[in-house]
């Protein structure tokens, strides 16, 4: 009978172990079909829960890595590759990727390093062939470039990225004839492929065969309608056959299709010029704002300034060729063969038309050197469409790139303590545990049932004031700390702060061992004060705000200390009376935030965060506040965690401010 039992047991164990492996293994289909699908957030759950019971699985790790990845969250990228390196070291496409992270950072070398790792483990792979020639070109190493190329066509002959990449390489090095060759393979692999009749169009510009590239600027607008750069292209084309009508017409295309393409307006205000159309001053004055290399006004400063210092060259030169009392001949050669060098490479001074002449000189030197750039540009984004993710999805499906919404960026709000009643469905599910609300849900017998949100309850107002009343009448049979605790939550939950304070008051009279009564007090004293600030006109809803590049200091408007010293002090007693209330912690970061105490900030945050190793909020404020500090490596790696853990937003921040 004890055999059987044992037997039982254990068939009961394998089965359990049989459904937790179905299980993870269900989790995992579900995160990459969510990344195949663009749900890239949703992704990252599913990878959560399975590193949560699996974390030495590798495959995990690297799959939310790719969809971080694919959220242009690099730095969390590279975290999950690293574990997935560290879990499964000869893992080659956590390498790959892991490269492929490094170079969106602009980090090539390291990148190179990954490919290289990776081509140890797995030789025959041609993408990682490609991308490592990919880094080498960004590097300037051209023939490294080419030559990974041609492995990753050997590998696949009919590798269209690789043949696009080569390309690409050869355009830049100037081997127009080898470039159109391998384009033209291209073709014929893909006969609708928009990208590789754009780069031909482009290198038989180069070549100056207007009519070939004008069929194939056609062609890539016919099989590619909304690729405003293809439509920017055929019309330089057309600008240089002088149908500047025609060329107007694709500069207002390409405009209509991305607005903010400076070299579009710059183009069409030199057609419209030529033509003496009005508008055209202000697509100058448009292409400037959008990029300073268009700026006509600077261009010219900058050639009169190149003229004054000419002019001046020349008369320090004159000056010393009359104190020169040497009568040879051949310095007298020497004199004349310099005077007619500086008449060629210098206008003289008694012809101002001279001048105008060098300047004019100057912007067509200075915009073939931006058209150079331009070029550039195009290449560079041929090269970034060939350096895709694993499980590529299509372009059209970008449900789960959050990272390019617009939102408002703001720190996360402070914690307070709120309720629902017992058997309500809708409130939101609790997202920490804290003992001390825990004990005091067991006073109350769970109801109300109290939580701990920093979500927005107006809602609940009707809810809040049937529960001062139920605790009005508690108040009256039993005037103990924990009712007036209650009530005094309840009261500022509805905003009646005055009579939140007197009861708060009571209930630490009665017991000044209440962490939660000091906490709640601390709250209430800064709603009341950011309601008194917002109706002077004097309040702020965040401490710290973005603009275009970093986190601005709005130390100039700091609120004033003495009114929050107090709600500084509650705090502290929370703490403590209670050292391992986190809430406490982040909470007083925020007033200190506010107050402009950046570093002190930080270390409460640190505090809450080793108590709650997955307190997403926290992160999230510590994030920006790194990144005010210039600390833009930490504060990446803060926002991606406070992403992994559900707060999107953070990697619309790390976009913009940390890659």
């Amino acid at each position: 009978m004890k055999k059987l039992t044992i037997l039982f047991a254990l068939l009961l164990s394998m089965s359990f172990l049989a459904e937790a492996q179905l299980n993870i293994n269900h989790f995992i289909r579900v995160g990459r079909t969510r990344i195949s699908i663009g749900n890239y957030t949703g992704a990252i759950e599913y990878f959560n829960i399975v590193i949560e019971f699996k974390p030495y699985l590798a495959e995990a790790y690297l799959y939310r890595g790719t969809a971080k990845h694919s959220l242009e969250d690099y730095r969390g990228a590279i975290a999950d590759y690293d574990k997935a390196i560290e879990i499964k070291p000869y893992y080659p496409r956590a390498y790959n990727n892991r490269g492929m992270a490094y170079h969106n950072l602009r980090q090539y070398k390291r990148a190179i390093e990954d490919y290289d790792r990776a081509l140890e483990f797995d030789p025959t792979d041609e993408s990682i062939y490609n991308n490592r020639g990919i880094a080498k070109l960004a590097l300037k190493d051209m023939e490294g470039a080419i030559e990974d190329y041609n492995n990753a066509l050997e590998v696949n002959p009919k590798s269209t990225y690789a043949l696009m990449n080569r390309s690409n390489a050869k355009i830049v090095s100037g081997d127009i004839k080898g470039a159109i060759s391998d384009l033209n393979q291209v073709i014929i692999i893909r006969p609708h492929y928009a990208a590789a009749y754009l780069n031909r169009g482009l290198a038989r510009f180069e070549l100056e065969d207007y009519a070939s590239a004008l069929r194939d600027y056609d062609q890539s607008i016919k099989f590619d309608p909304q690729n405003a750069l293809a439509f920017n292209n055929r019309g330089i084309v057309k600008h240089k056959l002088e149908d500047y009508e025609s060329a107007i017409m694709d500069y207002d295309m390409a405009i209509s299709l991305n607005p903010e393409m400076a070299s579009a307006y710059f183009n069409r205000a030199m057609a419209r010029e030529i033509l003496n159309r009005p508008g055209y001053e202000q697509d100058y004055q448009v292409a400037a704002q959008l990029n300073p290399q268009f700026d006509l006004s600077q261009r010219r400063i900058n050639a009169e300034q190149l003229a004054q210092q000419q002019q001046q060259q020349n008369q320090q030169k004159q000056n010393q060729q009359q104190n020169t009392n040497s009568s040879a001949s051949n310095n007298q050669q020497n004199s004349q063969s310099s005077q007619q060098a500086l008449a060629q490479n210098n206008q003289p001074q008694n012809k101002p038309s001279a001048i105008d002449q060098k300047t004019e000189e100057e912007k067509r030197k200075e915009e073939l050197e931006a058209e150079k750039r331009r070029r550039r540009m195009r290449m560079d984004l041929v090269i970034e469409d060939t350096r895709d993710l694993p499980e590529e999805v299509e372009e059209d499906i970008d449900d789960g790139r959050i990272q390019n919404k617009n939102i408002v960026i703001d720190l996360q709000p402070m914690f307070f303590i709120s309720a629902f009643e017992k058997n309500a469905v809708d409130y939101d599910r609790f997202q920490y545990y804290n003992l001390g609300i825990d004990e005091l849900n067991a006073l109350n017998n769970y109801d109300p049932l109290l939580s701990i949100t920093n979500k927005p309850v107006s809602t609940y107002q009707s809810v809040f004031e049937n529960f001062i009343l139920f605790f009005n009448e508690k108040i009256a049979i039993q005037e103990n700390a924990n009712n007036y605790l209650n009530r005094g939550i309840f009261y500022s939950l509805t905003g009646d702060y005055n009579k939140s304070f007197d009861d708060l008051g009571k209930a630490i009279e009665l017991d000044e061992k209440t962490s939660i009564a000091y906490f709640t007090r601390a709250n209430t004293r800064y709603k009341l004060k950011e309601q008194v600030e917002l109706l002077a006109g004097t309040g702020s809803t965040a401490s710290i705000s973005l603009n275009e590049r970093k986190i601005n200091d709005n130390s100039n408007n700091k609120p004033a200390t003495i009114e929050y010293q107090e709600i500084l002090d509650d705090y502290a007693v929370t703490l403590f009376l209670d050292p391992e209330f986190f809430f406490g912690y982040y909470n007083r970061a925020f007033i200190k935030l506010r107050l402009g105490e950046y570093r002190s900030a930080v270390e409460d945050l640190n505090r809450a965060i080793d108590l709650e190793p997955e307190f997403a909020e926290a992160y999230f404020n510590r994030g920006l506040t790194k990144i005010f500090l210039d600390d833009i490596e930490g504060g990446a790696l803060d926002l991606s965690r406070a992403g992994e853990l559900g707060i999107e937003g953070a990697y619309n921040i790390i976009k913009r401010y940390c890659n």
